[in-house]
């Protein structure tokens, strides 16, 4: 009777355990296919439309086009900074990063369905029209550029060297859109301009493309034997530079760092972070640095910026940088172009996200405006913190951000996004207030009492001064 009770007893315990794990896996595939489920339903809706569209609409549609225009916008809908590139943007994308291709010479992002202008390039068509920083282009030869993504409005404002094109601006100050015509070059980007000031060597980065690094350290080279034993320092002018390739800025400020990290990357899961170390070695053999920067200073610029200032190994003058703290991989399709997609966010070696806050400088300096923008009152950049869709920013204790009431985070962020400022630098060097301001500091010529960091002023805060420029 106890063998036969044992058996008994142990079938039971075996069938319970049999029954228990079923209805476990059971519950477990339902749970994982329920959120699959509703993706399926969501493409099924998407076929449809799809379907409708061709089938139904008054013209025949293009295939390729409605598909492209769908890929944009899904990659339009995460951030400003992330869309579909065709074939034909892809090559020609490759080609800017070389530091040579065919255009205007503008770096732009879309705002409010315009195209806002983050900077002019240097000595390029753009700049030699008088395009500014903050401006907005509404039509590209009389075609308005509502509807039109960020790509397609590049590409037609790219064309054939020596063909004309007109472009509607919308200004601050100015009450009425007006017209600039430019002709079109071949654009060769010089990344680095030098020259010497006195005893202070002066460099200018406007971009971060392949040959920015090399250049840099050959300029410094030729500035040390120009200037000789007198040397007493750089000013490193990073205004208006929007950004570019995250090696070069890497490159870059390792050039000034014998230690430390440089910038810390943080994607989506824990395993995607990398943090980026400085090697032994200072191009600058230690002499004083003083960095330039201001609302047109984004990304890679915002990089080397933080670096140099959380190492306390430059100085730091001007206004808030743009915040454009997130990181773009382009991510090859074969032969159908490539997808820029937001992976990442940058944070400066103390941990600190630039995402939609920027780099505050050591020293606030504004730059004085001539006459016809003083009435501007709005010429303060706005920045990524300005652009629709923009991916938020981050504190520093992200868990403890986590932990928060949802509405306490919303308010947080909210007060921490103040990224923006003014970003006009004049043409002549005499006018430059921020350069003037970083030689004599470099010269020990500015009061100690003058170099303590205070608040950039800030523009009125009127209801009429806080209207979009364009309708909305």
């Amino acid at each position: 009777m106890r063998k036969t009770d044992f058996v008994f007893w142990t079938f039971l315990t075996m069938t319970g355990l049999a029954g228990a794990t079923t209805v476990l896996n059971v519950t477990q595939t339902y749970s994982a296919a329920s959120p699959n489920s509703e993706l399926y339903r969501q493409l099924d809706l998407f076929g449809d439309v799809f379907e409708r569209v061709r089938s139904d609409y008054v013209e025949k549609p293009d295939d390729t086009m409605l598909i492209e225009n769908a890929i944009n916008g899904m990659l339009a809908a995460l951030d400003p900074h992330s869309s579909y590139m065709s074939p034909k943007h892809y090559r020609d994308m490759q080609v800017q990063t070389r530091g040579e291709f065919g255009g205007l010479g503008i770096e732009v992002t879309m705002e409010n369905g315009v195209v806002k202008v983050v900077a002019p390039i240097d000595e390029t068509p753009a700049a030699k029209a008088g395009i500014l920083s903050n401006d907005l282009i509404t039509h590209l030869d009389n075609d308005q550029i509502s509807g039109l993504t960020l790509e397609q409005a590049v590409e037609k404002m790219r064309g054939p060297v020596n063909t004309p094109i007109t472009l509607t601006i919308m200004r601050q100050g100015r009450d009425e859109p007006f017209d600039i015509k430019i002709v079109r070059d071949f654009i060769r980007i010089n990344a680095v301009r030098s020259r010497v000031e006195g005893d202070i060597a002066y460099i200018r980065l406007t971009t971060f493309n392949e040959k920015t690094h090399a250049n840099l350290v050959k300029a410094m080279d030729d500035l040390k034997k120009e200037i000789g034993p007198k040397l007493k320092g750089y000013v490193l002018d990073l205004r208006n530079n929007p950004g570019g390739l995250l090696d070069q800025a890497i490159a870059v400020s390792d050039d000034f760092l014998d230690q430390g990290s440089i910038v810390l990357t943080k994607g989506r899961n824990n395993e995607e972070t990398q943090r980026a170390q400085a090697r032994p070695g200072d191009t600058a053999d230690g002499k004083p640095i003083v960095v330039l920067i201001n609302g047109g200073s984004a990304s890679a610029s915002e990089i080397v910026a933080g670096a140099l200032k959380d190492h306390k190994r430059a100085t730091v003058i001007g206004t808030r940088s743009f915040g454009k703290g997130s990181v773009q991989t382009i991510i090859p399709l074969g032969a159908n172009g490539a997808i820029r997609l937001t992976t990442a966010r940058y944070y400066t070696p103390s941990n600190r996200s630039i995402q939609a806050k920027g780099i505050d400088p050591d020293i606030v300096v504004e730059q004085e405006l001539p006459e016809e923008l003083k009435s501007a009152r709005q010429e303060r950049n706005r920045g990524e913190a300005g652009l629709r869709g923009h991916l938020k920013g981050e504190t520093r204790d992200e868990e403890k951000a986590k932990a928060d009431e949802a509405k306490a985070k919303a308010d947080e962020e909210k007060k921490q996004e103040e990224s923006g400022s003014s970003a006009y630098v004049p043409q002549e060097a005499e006018k430059d207030t921020q350069l003037q301001y970083a030689l004599k500091f470099l010269r020990g010529e500015i009061p100690v009492e003058e170099t303590v960091a205070k608040p950039a002023q800030q523009p009125s805060n009127t209801a009429e001064e806080q209207k979009s420029p364009v309708p909305n």
